[in-house]
């Protein structure tokens, strides 16, 4: 389960080969989710304060994490994403 980013506490990953719809995995302390990367589905529990970072991020970063996702449902190699500044 590949880390693709870390900002505030808060870190992001993806999965090699995970089911559909495209999705990160959050895990913040003792919280985990996953949200939809497109409709920003959560599934889980997280403070509302961590989405709401993670959904800043996402929307600078919404085509490099598809690309990500893409190349990880090959289980292709993929790299970081710039953190949340």
């Amino acid at each position: 389960m590949p880390e693709i980013c870390r900002f505030y506490g808060i870190i992001i990953y993806l999965y090699w080969m995970d089911h559909n719809p495209p999705h990160i995995h959050v895990v913040y302390g003792d919280y985990e989710c996953s949200i939809s990367i497109i409709e920003r589905i959560v599934d889980g529990k997280i403070p509302a304060k961590v989405v709401s970072k993670v959904n800043q991020w996402m929307d600078i970063h919404q085509d490099e994490i598809m690309k990500l996702w893409e190349k990880a449902s090959k289980g292709e190699k993929i790299e970081k994403i710039e953190p949340l500044k």
